[in-house]
């Protein structure tokens, strides 16, 4: 899951539901395992299948005509439990990029420590997001993460996003927490030796 991130300019699947919570992006049934493998099998679940297995033809991961590695979702998305399991099944299932007016914080940080950017928008924006995405399915969204910039190629309106610096450093090079942490070794090293 540890991909570098620079510019990524993607067709998108629209979730344009509020207050989607943990347990919708993952049901609690599915958190007994403890690797990340398998988890975007289940991204959700519930709304995607039936209790029979069945799919649910008109839910947005079954409709062929929206791909893409954006996943633009409602206001308040990763609310609920702080479950990491939520982030995993995101990643999981190829997002690499999830768009919203806003994030509950556990969430966002799950996300980012899974190599997954959560970047957040004003409503006016996400609205004309859906809306154009709604309009044509083929409509390009280019996130730039250098720049903090994100990019409505259809209308060419863009928006600035925030982001720790810590992480965008990662997320740009790659690293997890303990990646940068051996990457620092003998910086942390010399400190060390310089305190005693």
């Amino acid at each position: 899951m540890k991909q570098k991130f620079d510019i990524i300019t993607s067709t998108c699947v629209p979730l344009p539901l509020e207050n989607v919570d943990t347990d919708q992006i993952i049901p609690a049934r599915f958190l007994k395992a403890t690797d990340k493998e398998g988890f975007g099998d289940n991204l959700f679940r519930d709304w995607r299948y039936r209790p029979d297995g069945s799919i649910v033809e008109d839910f947005v991961l079954n409709d062929p005509k929206y791909k893409g590695c954006i996943l633009v979702a409602g206001k308040n998305f990763g609310s609920g439990s702080s479950r990491e399991h939520a982030a995993w099944a995101i990643a999981g299932y190829g997002f690499r990029v999830v768009i919203s007016s806003f994030f509950a914080d556990i969430h966002k940080n799950n996300e980012l420590n899974n190599f997954v950017l959560p970047v957040q928008v004003s409503e006016n924006f996400l609205q004309e997001l859906f809306q154009t995405i709604q309009n044509n399915p083929d409509t390009q969204v280019e996130v730039d993460l250098p720049n903090q910039t994100v990019t409505n190629k259809a209308t060419g309106n863009s928006e600035h996003f925030d982001i720790n610096g810590y992480k965008k450093h990662c997320l740009m090079n790659g690293l997890d927490d303990i990646d940068f942490l051996v990457a620092n070794k003998d910086k942390i090293e010399k400190w060390e030796h310089q305190r005693n």
